[in-house]
């Protein structure tokens, strides 16, 4: 609310619409990479095996090339966004799927190729989903928020809730720290790309893989994004510190321990 020229905060929302939110959070969360790893499992038969499937060179390079793209992709969503605005989630899988499948036609030379501008797709629909839930992605703060997305655990690693790294507190931004954070999240991301690119490089299935893992990692990303600016943005409505509502999102996603009593 707005009175004045001030902004008045509304009073924190009650503890029951806290559980609420963080329960659907955590639904969220979880059934998250469900699709990716149907369809890497469906191409490549054991989806954590895929990466080994690539030419040596190319496995030594992915974090190179990751954190290439990231960088292109930070300026090149930020400046494509401001001149085309946003669009519906949905464009963003549609594109992303066009892409894996020109990208997975031409084998591995044209999936590499293809990395930069599948990465920018996925920044630009986390920085929607930023805009969605109230968070400016013009400031630096923001911009960095929306690279932690793809800190996140990748979609076939099972950790039970707690790799919640990314949704941690903001620190001071600046060109430096982006930087920084995009080295950091290269390898991790490598790791997610390097298993998209073995997938488009399977015999036949190339274009087809490629449109089907671009289209599952957009929705993975897309989960992940609402997630951490979803949870940031209930922590600012309930008044309670993100730390303490991390920790509350994290006890939902934990198994319940079994008495083998």
């Amino acid at each position: 609310m707005n009175l004045s020229g001030i902004e008045v905060l509304d009073a924190p929302i009650a503890d029951v619409e806290v559980e609420a939110e963080l329960k659907a959070l955590a639904a969220r969360y979880k059934r998250a990479g469900s699709p990716v790893i149907d369809v890497l499992n469906f191409v490549g038969g054991q989806a954590d095996g895929l990466i080994e499937q690539l030419p040596k060179p190319v496995q030594d390079a992915l974090s190179a090339q990751t954190e290439r793209a990231l960088g292109l992709a930070l300026e090149a969503a930020t400046r494509s966004r401001s001149k085309l605005g946003d669009g519906p989630s949905w464009l963003s899988k549609v594109l992303a799927t066009g892409m894996g499948a020109a990208g997975g036609f031409g084998g591995l030379p044209s999936a590499l190729a293809e990395l930069p501008i599948t990465t920018t797709v996925l920044l630009r629909a986390i920085q929607t989903i930023a805009e969605e839930h109230g968070f400016d992605t013009s400031e630096a703060a923001v911009k960095y928020d929306c690279i932690q997305v793809f800190a996140v655990a990748g979609p076939l690693e099972d950790d039970d809730g707690a790799d919640l790294a990314f949704l941690s507190t903001r620190v001071l931004v600046n060109g430096a720290a982006l930087k920084t954070l995009i080295a950091r999240v290269a390898p991790r991301f490598g790791v997610v790309l390097g298993q998209k690119l073995a997938a488009q490089t399977v015999p036949v299935l190339g274009a087809a893989a490629g449109a089907a893992t671009n289209y599952a990692y957009t929705s993975y990303y897309q989960d992940m994004a609402h997630v951490h600016f979803g949870l940031r943005r209930l922590a600012i409505r309930a008044d309670i510190a993100l730390p303490d509502m991390t920790e509350r999102l994290r006890s939902k996603l934990a198994k319940p321990k079994v008495n083998r009593a």
